[in-house]
């Protein structure tokens, strides 16, 4: 896909703002707060965020959200962490809770019809039903936006929205 922006932006106006907030106000404000609660209210440790977070950037394509790190009292997964969430299947670097996030992530983005009991029966085994609800609302809102971002090629120049 090429990275052009397929909405007309007009001369003095920031893409993300103007895409977001001008041309649909009622959806595009709702969304952005839903967006920025995701990170505000977050009660997921940062590991298992950015593992889903990344998982859905990287089947997504969206360039903000896969150079994106999300930052919590000062720290940040490492540098290496995009790398093995991409093997999440493998990598030695994850516990239990990470990797299921990851594979949830994936699977929520891609296959979610097979999410079957066994599935089911590892993750709640490691998360509560209200971490379950907020991985899967935070993952919607990652699929949602970064997808809307990337498709009209909005990623090149996202900002997270402000409150």
């Amino acid at each position: 896909m090429s990275d052009a922006l397929r909405i007309d932006i007009p001369d003095g106006q920031e893409p993300i703002p103007y895409v977001w907030g001008d041309m649909v106000p009622g959806i595009g404000e709702a969304a952005s707060n839903f967006s920025l609660a995701v990170y505000a209210h977050t009660t997921l440790g940062l590991r298992e965020f950015e593992a889903a977070r990344l998982r859905v950037a990287q089947i997504n394509g969206c360039v903000f959200c896969l150079d994106w790190r999300t930052e919590r009292d000062g720290e940040k997964v490492e540098d290496t962490f995009p790398d093995a969430v991409t093997q999440w299947r493998t990598t030695d670097v994850f516990d239990d809770r990470t990797r299921l996030a990851a594979e949830y992530a994936e699977r929520y983005a891609l296959d979610h019809h097979n999410l079957d009991d066994a599935f089911w029966a590892r993750m709640t085994a490691h998360y509560s039903q209200a971490e379950i609800v907020e991985l899967s609302m935070s993952i919607g809102s990652w699929l949602a936006f970064g997808r809307l971002n990337r498709v009209l090629g909005l990623d090149t120049v996202c900002v997270l929205p402000k409150p």
